[in-house]
């Protein structure tokens, strides 16, 4: 049993950090999108293409999580229902969603909603930076560092 890393592609901007880090610690990486997308030819990397289908790459990311993966994505919903299936999840700016934290990510993302469909002009996110690309770095090779540490190993 391995450590392994499942990739919500479609918007993901860290995807060459991901096959670096996944590289230097031999994992494999699924990379699920809604519509072909490029990845580089090489054994640790699997390209699955599930089609137009509402949430489609979020059932099959969600359907395959487990204790063992580290699941990369920004959407909330997603995150939550990887979270409860034992996953490690990393937004793609670095940030870790937890147990702790996903229920007020859940809530906020509902107030925002709220007010959009009210009317409200709302900014979007920051642009994504060089610090978030640096982060993120940082917080997928320890968190399958720690994945690594918690599978057991053959006698």
């Amino acid at each position: 049993m391995t450590p392994r890393i499942l990739v919500d592609a479609d918007a993901c901007p860290v995807k060459d950090e991901i096959y670096k880090v996944a590289w230097r610690h031999a994992v494999p990486v699924t990379v699920v999108s809604n519509s072909p997308i490029r990845v580089p030819v090489h054994e640790l990397i699997e390209r699955v293409v599930v089609g137009a289908g509402f949430d489609a790459a979020d059932d099959w990311i969600a359907e395959r999580a487990d204790a063992l993966t580290v699941c990369i994505t920004g959407d909330i919903l997603l995150a939550d229902r990887c979270l409860k299936a034992g996953a490690t999840v990393i937004a793609p700016n670095g940030k870790p969603f937890t147990a702790n934290s996903i229920g007020g990510a859940i809530a906020t993302r509902a107030i925002m909603a709220d007010l959009r469909a009210g009317g409200d002009a709302l900014g979007g996110p920051a642009p994504f930076s060089k610090v978030d690309r640096s982060r993120f770095l940082s917080a997928l090779d320890e968190a399958l560092a720690r994945r690594a540490r918690s599978v057991p190993h053959p006698r």
